[in-house]
């Protein structure tokens, strides 16, 4: 039997300043909040957007070095997986989160955040794997770039 897929792909804006905390374990925590939005037409012919939020948590040293980077209005692509689990509020009701888990980040540019210049799509180059953005994945646990090596 095959197995199944667990993979998503979120391109958008970070609504808030990224949280980093420690674990008791000493393990670096990241947690960010990433905005999506489209536009669509309603039955009126009027446009409209809808935005949704996602919760984002990132591990380890990759989480470190993201924490000093990322700022409030910063656009990310997200690759990662989705993770629900539940927990018992107050009044003892059970309740359910889930958030994705993140394996790959890529800084794409805009958003204006973090004194960056806000770029359209048109100028955020070409993928990480061909030389644009700069991309931290499972591999990539070093320090933050300078800001001179970002290329945007």
């Amino acid at each position: 039997m095959a197995e199944g897929l667990n993979r998503v792909i979120l391109l958008g804006n970070l609504g808030a300043d990224p949280e980093l905390r420690m674990t008791n374990g000493g393990t670096a925590v990241l947690n960010i909040r990433l905005a999506t939005s489209e536009t669509y037409l309603d039955r009126n012919k009027q446009r409209q957007e809808r935005t949704e939020w996602h919760r984002v948590v990132i591990w380890g040293k990759r989480a470190e070095a993201l924490g000093k980077i990322l700022a409030k209005g910063d656009r990310i692509l997200v690759e990662g997986s989705l993770r629900t689990s539940s927990y018992d509020d107050r009044d003892g009701n059970k309740r359910y989160t889930t958030e994705i888990v993140a394996t790959n980040i890529v800084l794409s540019g805009g958003g204006g955040g973090g004194g960056a210049r806000s770029r359209g799509p048109a100028e955020m180059g070409p993928p990480p794997s061909q030389g644009g953005g700069r991309s931290y994945d499972d591999a990539d646990y070093g320090p933050p770039p300078d800001d001179d090596d970002i290329p945007f």
